[in-house]
């Protein structure tokens, strides 16, 4: 079976939920999960997993082609602007970033309501 691949930055209380969600499709591989805070539910979920954790989202990143999709749920504009300029910096064309919004967007689709962030309303 073919999978998608990629790696969640931020393992937070938005992050988690969605990593759950993730590691249960068995069409999704997560190749790695990043948050400066490794005692987080969500990076005890992803080691549990066998999923390499960090705490530098570079390191996801640096797999390149390897990973289809790179989802931010910091809500930081640091590491967003980060992730950007790396993934110019290094002519990674395949990887998509896909900003919280959208993750949040799939979470409230799964629960069938509105999923909330702590993070507030976030420009990309």
């Amino acid at each position: 079976m073919k999978k998608i691949t990629l790696g969640v930055i931020g393992a937070g209380e938005t992050g988690t939920p969605l990593l759950q969600q993730l590691l249960s499709a068995p069409f999704v591989e997560v190749v790695g999960v990043a948050d400066l805070n490794l005692d987080l539910p969500g990076i005890a979920l992803a080691r549990r997993h066998g999923v390499p954790v960090t705490h530098n989202f570079i390191e996801i990143a640096e797999q390149g082609s390897r990973v289809d999709i790179i989802i931010d749920m910091t809500g930081s504009r640091k590491v967003r602007d980060d992730l950007r300029r790396f993934m110019q910096f290094s002519g990674n064309q395949h990887t998509v970033i896909v900003h919280e919004r959208v993750a949040l967007l799939m979470l409230s689709l799964c629960a069938g309501e509105y999923v909330e962030t702590r993070h507030g309303e976030q420009a990309y």
